[in-house]
């Protein structure tokens, strides 16, 4: 297990492997979308339980579309205001989408990170399932060699890309799938921060 560069990153996401990158908030662990096993070794990986879903991270707002994300105004006005940045949006999605990220109703969180590597490699590779590189529970890596202490031993984990020290703020989730919204993690962005944005839709 090693130091990866771009090309080796998105070489072993592609082989079905799962790789730690640095994002906009916390080192993560990264499988991608398309590949249902890659997604289970994850699960594993971290130990993440079952019925916790795992977010969606995407580079444009076409690989939403591709998708066939229910792309709400709610969900709009959110990503005009604070993307590309630390805000998970959950929203309406197809069946299909919702079961391959362990999402308990027909729901999942879409993010775009304001993180130039991590852009890149998701335009090559298509959306990524990412979540914070940690045990479940635990508190994230800030850097790439904790990423490598922690997971290096396990064949499925291939390496991680090296950013630097990430400064360890997670991203807040809103969820607006639900009416009246509601705020599922609070973390870089603030409630009240959230509300003003959609409150001004009203």
């Amino acid at each position: 297990m090693s130091v990866l560069s771009l090309d080796e990153a998105v070489a072993a996401l592609g082989a079905g492997g799962v790789v730690g990158l640095p994002t906009d908030t916390v080192y993560g662990l990264a499988a991608r979308l398309d590949d249902s096993s890659a997604i289970s070794s994850l699960f594993a990986l971290k130990k993440r339980p079952d019925s916790v879903a795992l977010p969606v991270l995407v580079s444009s707002r076409q690989q939403i579309e591709q998708l066939g994300v229910i792309w709400t105004p709610a969900a709009e006005a959110l990503a005009r205001a604070f993307w590309p940045g630390a805000l998970t949006i959950v929203v309406p999605v197809p069946a299909w989408l919702a079961r391959r990220v362990h999402a308990s109703s027909d729901t999942a969180g879409m993010r775009m990170p304001d993180e130039s590597t991590v852009q890149r490699i998701i335009e090559q590779t298509g959306p990524l399932c990412v979540t914070s590189a940690n045990e479940h529970g635990q508190p994230p890596c800030v850097e790439a060699r904790d990423v490598l202490s922690h997971f290096g031993a396990d064949g499925v984990f291939r390496g991680v890309v090296d950013g630097g020290r990430r400064d360890g703020a997670v991203s807040s989730v809103v969820d607006v799938a639900v009416d009246p919204w509601e705020l599922r993690r609070e973390g870089s962005i603030a409630r009240e921060q959230l509300a003003q944005v959609l409150d001004a839709r009203k």
